[in-house]
């Protein structure tokens, strides 16, 4: 489908270039991009996107062609747009400046930003490159970019980009709805901080697809006030998993009223990752995370295969709370696989509130340490498991 798509792309664009107000094509090139890898083209890529938003084209279409390097600094591109089809076709590559002094003058939030553009699709086989090892020293992640923010972009499309090396997270998505990211390759070293592949918050009716991610944080991480999440067939690792490989955010962690629901995470594969399947909250927060789905997952030598952290705390100076994140009808269905621990399970529920109606049903997780057999901790976990090994004996009906 990418292909033929490209190849229409090419042959009108060829076909229509130069016909002026003949076409609904905009080539960066024509805006005065170079694509040499070293000449900032931020000025042109904008001129372009400026043309394509507000162009009366019912599918106005923004080039970015093939065998070339485009240089960005900082750049958003914003709507709303005229049309509401608009296409990104992303056949180049993208590169970020490769030294912090270039980023002199520009909020340090956010690299690539589309903000307030309902019908987006960006489509092609084209690298977004942060060029992030010299951010990753950084101590603290807020000083450090995102590299693609999508805010406030309901009905979004995201095929077939591969993403590379991000300052801080590759991609976040805030405050969208009706999204799909498919056949993505997102990837870092497993030793680069805070480069999440996917970050979800406030948002809904979300599908990620058929896609890679390996990096050294959370390959996918669910937040607040998210809802009606689909994860299907993510090859995950290295990484933390989502804070799970398949994670749902660290809730409660700045107060307020944390929400997320209707999550389900179907045929994905963690392979190495520091977690696996991992829902953490922080203490001393306010809200839920319920309607939980985790099915057909093959764990290939993962730590902490299947957690419920409630005392998440890495700063280590948290302090008992008497309230509590109400974790509620989560399920683990037909989960196989190898851990590098012996604890493959680990409910740890809060004290307050504790977990209620966790299942599980048809999980087999075996220890790779010698001579050590896997076994399960939980506490304050309330729910069955069935046909589950090693079997969950402190959880209570």
């Amino acid at each position: 489908m990418e292909l033929i798509f490209s190849v229409f792309i090419t042959i009108l664009y060829v076909l229509t270039r130069g016909a002026s107000g003949a076409t609904n094509l905009f080539n960066v090139m024509d805006y005065g991009a170079v694509g040499d890898g070293k000449t900032d083209d931020s000025a042109a890529f904008s001129k372009a996107w400026k043309s394509t938003c507000n162009s009366p084209s019912r599918n106005p279409i923004l080039v970015i062609p093939a065998s070339k390097i485009f240089l960005l600094k900082p750049v958003t591109f914003s709507g709303p747009c005229k049309s509401t089809s608009i296409h990104v076709l992303m056949s180049g590559n993208i590169v970020a400046p490769d030294s912090k002094s270039a980023w002199k003058g520009y909020h340090l939030d956010m690299w690539l930003a589309f903000t307030n553009v309902n019908g987006l699709t960006i489509i092609g086989s084209g690298t977004i490159n942060g060029r992030g090892a010299i951010w990753w020293s950084e101590c603290s992640s807020y000083r450090v970019p995102e590299a693609l923010t999508f805010y406030r972009c309901n009905g979004l499309v995201l095929k077939g980009t591969k993403h590379i090396n991000s300052q801080r997270n590759h991609i976040a998505i805030f405050n969208c709805k009706d999204v799909t990211f498919s056949n993505l390759h997102i990837s870092a070293p497993k030793t680069s901080p805070n480069t999440d592949g996917i970050d979800i918050a406030s948002s809904s009716n979300v599908r990620i697809l058929n896609s890679f991610i390996g990096t050294g944080d959370d390959c996918i991480a669910i937040s607040s006030g998210s809802s009606h999440i689909n994860i299907t067939g993510i090859a995950c690792g290295p990484g933390h998993g989502i804070s799970t490989k398949c994670s749902v955010g660290s809730l409660g962690a700045h107060g307020g009223n944390d929400t997320v629901e209707e999550v389900h995470v179907r045929n994905c594969t963690f392979n190495e990752t520091m977690t696996g399947v991992r829902i953490k909250t922080w203490q001393g927060g306010v809200g839920y995370a319920r309607k939980i789905l985790f099915e057909k997952i093959k764990f290939i030598r993962a730590d902490n295969p299947i957690i419920i952290d409630q005392y998440y705390c890495p700063g280590g100076h948290c302090k008992n709370e008497t309230s509590g994140i109400k974790i509620s009808d989560v399920s683990y269905r037909y989960i196989t696989g190898t851990s590098t621990t012996d604890k493959v399970i680990n409910l740890s529920c809060d004290q307050n509130v504790g977990c209620t109606n966790i299942q599980l049903y048809y999980v087999h997780i075996i220890s790779t340490v010698p001579g050590k057999k896997a076994y399960s901790f939980s506490f304050d976990a309330h729910g069955n498991c069935t046909h589950t090994k090693p079997v969950v004996k402190g959880l209570q009906p």
